[in-house]
């Protein structure tokens, strides 16, 4: 049932030829790949900011996810390199900066820019913001079976656990999913700090959205507004309690992905599978579901804009892999 995949972080060899820290100039992958990698995480900050969409979605069809976790996870290890005295230049070399540094540049400038914006679009076009996310979340549902190698699961127990785990996530999301929201207009720090270390977590899991983690909470308005009116003190205890819950995780994630790739892309897609519930565009104010409503002929054509736009994404960045395939 395990399937091992390498990860650049696994290619042996390879690793030893990476540029030290006086070559990292002469290693700059082309701007066009530097631009690609800003509007990648332009598009992973603003799915940050939607409840419901998972930035991991938006890495896993833009075909950085892998790399990113990777390069996350060595990131990590640099302070721990630090403090034993062991060799940090080489843990420094590990991490792909290019690919963090620009789609954390591009993160920025989309979350800074359209907090303000979404958090309107959100909560003033309920039915047509759910329903285009909801077909980008649909569509994305493919993303991850399409990363499962062929013959992953060789044997009955094999597929059936694969299946199991399929459903349970699915299903355990659709009940998360479920559960009616709160509204904390004046929130201590204390619980800024600790939502934000597990709503991080979303950033780097498919299917898990952050953004509506916070909004079960009652933090989703108070956390764009902060952002939407530069609150710094509000912003700096969501960042510490964010680069606590990404270090814990993001190691664990990495190992995951490392030892059992494709079980983990049948997580992802299960988990992204369940998400579709809290993106329904009729739901009543405790989220309960209601019937369709007069809405639904744009309601339906917006639906198929989210559709097509991952399709898109998916394909270029198809693309874009196979030009880079010597």
């Amino acid at each position: 049932m395990t399937t091992n995949r390498q990860t650049p972080s696994d290619h042996g060899d390879k690793e030893q030829d990476r540029p030290g820290l006086d070559e990292v100039v002469r290693g700059r992958p082309p701007a066009t790949e530097l631009a690609t990698n800003v509007v990648r995480g332009g598009l992973i900050g603003l799915a940050e900011t939607v409840p419901g969409v998972s930035g991991g979605t938006v890495a896993l069809v833009t075909g950085i996810y892998t790399r990113a976790i990777a390069s996350a996870k060595h990131l990590t290890d640099i302070p721990k390199a630090v403090l034993t005295r062991s060799d940090v230049r080489a843990e420094i070399r590990q991490v792909d900066w290019w690919l963090l540094v620009t789609v954390g540049v591009g993160m920025l400038l989309m979350v800074f820019s359209v907090a303000g914006i979404m958090a309107d679009f959100v909560t003033d076009q309920p039915v047509y913001s759910k329903a285009l996310f909801m077909g980008m979340i649909a569509m994305s549902v493919a993303i991850p079976f399409m990363e499962i190698s062929r013959g992953a699961f060789p044997t009955t127990r094999s597929r059936l656990s694969a299946v199991v785990l399929f459903v349970v996530l699915a299903v355990g999301v659709v009940v998360l999913t479920s559960l009616p929201g709160v509204e904390a207009s004046n929130p201590s720090l204390i619980l800024v700090f600790f939502a934000a270390t597990i709503a991080i977590c979303a950033l780097v899991l498919p299917g898990v959205s952050g953004s509506f983690f916070l909004l079960v909470i009652g933090l989703y308005a108070p956390t764009l507004t902060a952002v939407d009116e530069r609150n710094l003190t509000y912003l700096a205890v969501f960042a510490l309690g964010a680069l606590v819950g990404l270090v814990s995780f993001v190691r664990v994630l990495e190992w995951l992905l490392a030892n059992y790739h494709d079980l983990a892309m049948v997580a992802a897609a299960g988990l992204l599978l369940g998400s579709l519930r809290a993106l329904w565009p009729w739901q009543g104010e405790n989220r309960e579901l209601l019937a369709v409503g007069n809405e639904w002929p744009a309601a339906l054509g917006l639906f198929a804009v989210g559709v097509a736009i991952v399709a898109v994404v998916a394909i270029v960045q198809h693309r874009l892999a196979t030009t880079r395939t010597p």
